[in-house]
């Protein structure tokens, strides 16, 4: 069977534990690992099997022609030969390697992935020097790396001794991580601890074994409240009697139109004032 799987890391997260412990946790998309060449033991005297991971619109003609044997249209953009282990048969081309088929909760992997590049680094970065002293007239050497070889003999530096150069973008593996999730429906794979590289950096994990005292994730589940029929029956009565209420008041409003009266000129309500008070003298 296969025990290793190519993944892209996705988020660093934190979880809970059952027994209330809070874990740091690290995401990884698992996500078209296509088995894209076999190789037996008849023909290649040992048994493994190359897998693809994700897709890119840009290949060479010699990697588009291989591809195409298990029918992937688009190149990926990872190819890279797993070991295949025990006596079942070997997958066929084309097949699409699940994630809860290789790793479940509770197993030991390694992760093995490019570290972050830091560029151009100095002794107390690259390597955890402390400095020379502070005092005495040392202004500006205190982040100097100090005497680097002998004298006359053997008059030179000797190869791999730590020095400034450049720091990270390296081959990096971390052993003994605990898978704590795997979700099958959106094919993550939940690793307890930190794993080596950026954000949608590819990583490759082996499983290499299985905790015995393993403690799962504490998952809330969500309560269902179910509405009886009863209140279903109350909650259509009401909706009915304000939709009645409502056309009830809409014919009433429209009923209730009323003209315009129209005024007489101020000239005419002036004059027929003055009429009135004449009549009264009289």
């Amino acid at each position: 069977m296969i025990q290793t799987l190519i993944g892209k890391k996705l988020d660093q997260v934190q979880l809970f534990l059952e027994n209330g412990r809070r874990i740091p946790v690290t995401t990884i998309s698992v996500q078209d690992n296509v088995v894209v060449q076999t190789k037996n033991k008849e023909k290649d005297a040992y048994t493994a099997v190359q897998l693809g991971y994700g897709s890119k619109k840009k290949a060479t003609k010699a990697i588009t022609g291989h591809v195409k044997k298990a029918g992937m249209k688009l190149p990926p953009v990872v190819l890279h030969e797993v070991p295949f282990v025990g006596g079942d048969e070997l997958p066929n081309l084309g097949d699409t390697v699940a994630v809860d088929a290789v790793f479940k909760p509770g197993d030991i992997v390694k992760v093995i992935g490019t570290s972050k590049g830091k560029g151009f680094a100095g002794g107390e970065k690259r390597h955890g020097f402390r400095g020379g002293p502070k005092t005495h007239g040392q202004s500006d050497r205190h982040r100097a790396p100090g005497s680097i070889g002998q004298t006359t003999t053997p008059g030179r530096v000797y190869k791999g001794k730590r020095m400034a150069g450049r720091m990270g973008h390296e081959t990096v593996s971390i052993t003994n991580l605990t898978v704590v999730d795997v979700d099958a429906t959106g094919k993550t794979l939940s690793i307890l601890g930190l794993v080596p590289g950026h954000k949608n950096g590819i990583v490759y994990i082996v499983r290499t074994g299985e905790q015995k005292k393993f403690v799962p994730l504490l998952k809330v589940q969500e309560e269902k409240v179910e509405v009886s029929s009863d209140i279903a029956e109350v909650n259509m009565i009401e909706e009915e009697n304000t939709n009645d209420a409502t056309s009830e008041v809409v014919e009433v409003e429209e009923t209730k139109v009323e003209e315009p009266v129209a005024e007489a000129p101020v000239e005419e309500k002036v004059a027929e004032d003055t009429e009135a008070e004449v009549q009264e003298e009289k």
